[in-house]
């Protein structure tokens, strides 16, 4: 990797959950001499917390910044002397969306704005924003307030002027073991003997942390401006892992919540005529691209998928099996695991 954060200065909004977490880790480990770290966020117990992990006598790098990405001049303050902002900020939970949907849209579609004004108005080079897979052909509000953020990153692109910045995205699927998934949350309901499946044909495409990290620090090295990355990974089934967790208890289905799909997306057959195989990743790129496509093609060695491709987690070509998942959790989850 040639990417090197020694000197720079990072900022991560939602820097205080699992992804910010582990990006911190990760950015310590490899880069040791990053000139700046700011983790902000609006939590400021999580905040709080987060600062007893790193305590400045021994982290003098890491500044903790309480802000909301709904505040576009709490940001932009944040933003001066940053090199890169990782935006993993956002209103995540469907449920939640789907009964508090103007809030929904001020933090995931308001927030995204005021991260690209903040950035287009400082010195920030790149700009690598999150997504989901359930901003792919949404049907619920928080996939669809995530697709408006990336078509909000992406064309961004077209409006940096003569500024030296790089605006793209990175979309992916579960996050094993992170605040709100579904693996902690069949590990506790195994306590009741009894695990809630929504659909048994449901499936869902895993990422682990790790993985999650790498793919960011991947469109920090490389993006060109509005790409959409897409990692290649695995499917499970959601009964397999309630199986894998909890082999001795009853699976209850209690059917699909609002908003929720039994397959998830990450590429769409609409989306195969921009979307190209990088090797490790796929890439969507941006319909009316700001360079030129011939170069983009022949530096990354980009090979276009064919017509009508698309990528789902029901179709996927690569799964988990049980004793996969079991040894996964253990790895990334809980070392003390047992079933």
């Amino acid at each position: 990797m040639s990417l090197d954060l020694n000197g720079k200065s990072v900022l991560i909004t939602g820097g205080t959950g699992s992804f910010g977490k582990e990006f911190t880790k990760t950015i310590l480990k490899k880069w040791p001499s990053v000139r700046r770290i700011v983790i902000y966020s609006r939590d400021e117990q999580k905040q709080f917390q987060m600062a007893n992990e790193y305590p400045f006598s021994k982290y003098p790098m890491i500044r903790f910044f309480i802000g909301d990405v709904r505040d576009h001049d709490r940001l932009k303050r944040a933003m001066q002397g940053i090199d890169y902002v990782i935006h993993a900020a956002a209103m995540k939970h469907v449920h939640i969306a789907e009964y508090n949907p103007d809030e929904c849209i001020k933090t995931n579609i308001g927030g995204a704005e005021n991260v690209i004004k903040a950035s287009l108005e400082t010195d920030v080079q790149k700009v690598v924003a999150l997504s989901t897979d359930k901003a792919c052909a949404p049907i619920n509000l928080y996939g669809a307030t995530k697709l408006t953020s990336d078509k909000l990153f992406i064309a961004a692109n077209n409006i940096r002027g003569n500024k030296n910045i790089v605006f793209s995205v990175v979309r992916y699927g579960n996050v094993m073991g992170s605040n709100g998934s579904v693996i902690p949350f069949f590990m506790n309901k195994r306590k009741e003997g009894i695990i809630p499946i929504t659909d048994p044909k449901m499936t869902r495409f895993n990422i682990s942390l790790e993985d999650g990290v790498e793919m960011v620090l991947h469109a920090l090295e490389h993006a060109w401006g509005g790409e959409i990355f897409v990692p290649k990974i695995p499917s499970y089934r959601i009964t397999e892992v309630a199986e894998a967790i909890a082999p001795d208890c009853k699976q209850n289905v209690i059917g699909i919540r609002p908003g929720e799909k039994v397959h998830e997306e990450m590429i769409t057959a609409s989306d195969s005529f921009t979307t190209y195989d990088l090797g490790r990743y796929y890439v969507i790129l941006p319909q009316v691209p700001v360079w030129e496509l011939g170069d983009f093609i022949k530096q990354k060695k980009a090979v276009r998928v064919p017509d009508e491709f698309h990528y789902s987690s029901g179709a996927n070509t690569e799964w988990l099996t049980i004793s996969q998942i079991r040894e996964l959790i253990k790895e990334h989850v809980d070392p003390n695991f047992s079933w």
